[in-house]
């Protein structure tokens, strides 16, 4: 990539992390905060962690079907501008139900989608990948650092300082929009990025898409659910003051990703991701039922912690790859949407279920929950079709080859290694599924583009 490329991936980068991690900060303490306030139940504190992603999931793909019409700047503005009003609403709150509705108007902001399409308007189709790749890390980080900041921030400052921060984060945020990516020639559909109205219908059709759809929702809905009881169980069971939590976040995210990165390489390069994601959905069974049995143990629930979040790490890393193996060329961006629209509504799902559980069985209740729960995921995920280990390729295309676009789809499905084409004429690209080991990668370069 040129200069100008890691530049604006770099700040897309950054704009995706000042949002995630405003989102993921309150996570660890805002269950032990919600019991200050008058006006406070379980549900309602659970109900106030898992309504962003609710109306997140509602706005994401409006907002990205908006920004093809008026610009990707526009909307990622209005949208962080959005996410500032929510935190600052909840940081004046001084009542459960007004930091409710701080949280539901943070979700509004939903800038996830138009933010993707600007990469692809950008960069170039050869180096889109790797900046989703980098985007896509830079979320995985953001929670780990947000579980461990957070607690940290809120020894100094309280909760309404966290939020306080968030929407410094935010206008950060508009502040790398406005100063460091520049504005787009001209901003296109793109099948692999952007989410494409036309193509809605054709992903959710897909059996083995709904199947994701439904495993990323439960994976969320489980976490959200665990936090809503675990800074409780540390700090009223296990007598760690909510200061020292980082003390058991650090630990555990560290050592459960530098366990996870094996199992996500074996599934990749030896072909063994359907296996391994049925092992890691066994594993999140396990780990809640040892939470159940043994929470007001230390090393039991560090133990049982730890496993849960190997498992969650290594199905974080590769549904969305098997979401990319699933759909078809054409509809990767929509999938891609829709599938991550499913898992904000898994967050504010294990937020309201969660809250009502531990209202009305404790923290035993909520563990045990989750352990079913998974199980239905893994019910579900046990029909999933073998993946096919085909790399996408975006082929910059010679504008004179699209005079007859039936015949150009042909040719090039006719090189050996390419196995799904679909041309586009409005990008001049096409894009394949392609067989690495068999591909003629000469036969293929004759289509490209003189200038690519």
């Amino acid at each position: 990539m040129n200069s100008l490329e890691w530049r604006v991936t770099a700040s897309l980068a950054a704009i995706y992390a000042v949002r995630m991690l405003g989102l993921f900060m309150i996570l660890p303490v805002f269950a032990l905060y919600a019991e200050t306030l008058p006006d406070s139940t379980p549900w309602l504190a659970g109900l106030a962690i898992g309504i962003y992603g609710l109306t997140q999931a509602i706005f994401q793909i409006p907002l990205g079907i908006l920004s093809d019409k008026i610009g990707r700047k526009p909307v990622i503005i209005g949208g962080l501008l959005v996410f500032a009003l929510g935190s600052a609403v909840a940081a004046l709150a001084h009542s459960m139900w007004v930091i409710v509705l701080g949280r539901a108007i943070q979700g509004m902001g939903a800038v996830a989608a138009p933010t993707m399409a600007l990469a692809a308007d950008l960069i170039r189709e050869e180096h889109r990948v790797r900046t989703m790749g980098i985007i896509g890390l830079t979320i995985g980080v953001s929670f780990m650092l947000g579980m461990i900041i957070g607690p940290l921030v809120n020894q100094f400052g309280g909760v309404p300082s966290i939020f306080w921060l968030t929407l410094l984060l935010a206008l950060s945020g508009i502040a790398l929009v406005v100063f460091a990516i520049p504005n787009p020639a001209r901003t296109l559909q793109h099948r692999d990025a952007g989410i494409m109205k036309d193509y809605l219908g054709k992903a959710l059709a897909n059996v083995a898409l709904l199947r994701m759809n439904v495993g990323v929702f439960i994976l969320h809905l489980v976490m959200t659910a665990n936090f809503l009881v675990l800074p409780t169980i540390f700090e009223q069971e296990l007598g760690l003051p909510s200061s020292e939590h980082w003390k058991v976040y650090l630990p555990v995210f560290l050592g459960s990703f530098l366990l996870s990165i094996p199992l996500i390489i074996m599934a990749e390069k030896q072909h063994k991701i359907r296996p391994l994601l049925l092992m890691a959905t066994v594993l999140l069974i396990v780990a809640e039922l040892a939470m159940a049995a043994g929470h007001a143990n230390a090393t039991w629930l560090f133990v049982a912690f730890l496993l849960f979040f190997i498992g969650f790490n290594f199905l974080e890393a590769v549904q969305p790859s098997l979401v990319a193996k699933y759909s078809a060329v054409n509809t990767k961006g929509t999938a891609m949407g829709i599938f991550s629209s499913s898992q904000f509504l898994g967050i504010f799902a294990g937020g309201s279920l969660g809250g009502m559980v531990n209202h009305e069985w404790g923290v035993t209740g909520v563990f045990v929950l989750s352990a079913a729960i998974a199980a239905v995921w893994l019910l579900v995920a046990l029909k999933l079709p073998p993946p096919t280990f085909y790399t996408s390729r975006i082929v910059k295309l010679d504008p004179l080859l699209f005079s007859d676009k039936q015949r150009l789809h042909d040719a090039l499905l006719a090189v050996p290694g390419v196995k799904e084409v679909a041309v586009a004429a409005d990008e001049c690209v096409a894009y394949l599924k392609v067989d690495k080991a068999s591909l003629d990668q000469s036969a293929l370069d004759a289509f490209s583009s003189p200038s690519a």
